[in-house]
């Protein structure tokens, strides 16, 4: 077996692992409560998931090797684009979304999928600037925004701002040249006393997830998951039983 993706919470429901069996992909939801009892083996690329299943790749790149990364080139764009034709002709939404403590970046997606892309990238936070009529313009606006705000913020980031709250302050200074459209406040549920370890592991009771960052709780010591980081480790049904780093509090 093999994990071979993931699907960050949103609001549709909550983040889930793919795994792979023999060609068949079942899909793990990481329901709060939900027992996980996976030992990590061996690390390889996850291949491809179709609609007929999972097609393996024997390739040692993890996640995925050269032949099985697919390059969307309009995460690059800056409203020159990069394309032969450009094919972004639908409404695009331009935002702020912060992340506790005080991280505040811009980003653009396309209009309909707003919230469900500030629920996959995990924000505490967001402002909804504007709406254009397409990604070129969205991305010339997002560009003009540099400056002044991050287009990306690292899942270490989230991960030291997990047991935080947002600072008001702070999002009141970054919204203060704006008028946005629409403001929204996500409450992930998980109520943490202290930040997780950082830690590879799909082992232990699920606690919740923001965004594609997964809490698990095992011995007393609550550990913060990159779900990307279990993509492509081959795995087996049984309890991990290597040595973990221990929270302070799990010693309490």
């Amino acid at each position: 077996m093999q994990f071979v993706g993931y699907r960050p919470r949103d609001q549709h429901g909550p983040a889930s692992l793919l795994l792979a069996d023999d060609g068949a992909v079942t899909r793990v939801a990481l329901d709060p409560g939900r027992d996980l009892a996976y030992a990590l083996g061996e690390r390889r690329c996850a291949g491809t998931v179709t609609d007929d299943g999972h097609v393996a790749c024997a390739n040692a790149d993890a996640p995925y090797c050269p032949q099985h990364t697919s390059t969307w080139v309009c995460a690059k764009c800056r409203g020159d684009c990069l394309k032969a034709e450009m094919d972004c002709h639908e409404a695009h939404a331009l935002y702020l979304a912060g992340f506790a403590p005080d991280v505040v970046k811009v980003g653009v997606t396309r209009a309909w999928r707003l919230e469900t892309r500030l629920r996959e990238q995990g924000a505490d936070r967001a402002a909804h600037l504007d709406t254009v009529e397409n990604g070129r313009i969205a991305r010339e606006r997002e560009a003009g925004l540099a400056g002044r705000f991050p287009d990306r913020v690292r899942v270490p980031t989230k991960v030291d701002g997990l047991a935080a709250a947002m600072d008001e302050g702070a999002w009141r200074d970054a919204l203060a040249d704006f008028d946005p459209l629409d403001t929204y406040a996500f409450d992930y549920g998980l109520a943490l006393d202290s930040r997780p370890v950082p830690e590879v592991l799909a082992s232990g009771t699920v606690v919740g997830a923001r965004g594609r960052v997964l809490c698990l709780e095992r011995a007393g010591t609550v550990y913060a998951v990159d779900l990307r980081d279990l993509v492509g480790h081959e795995v087996r049904e049984e309890d991990e039983e290597r040595d973990l780093q221990a929270s302070l509090g799990a010693f309490a």
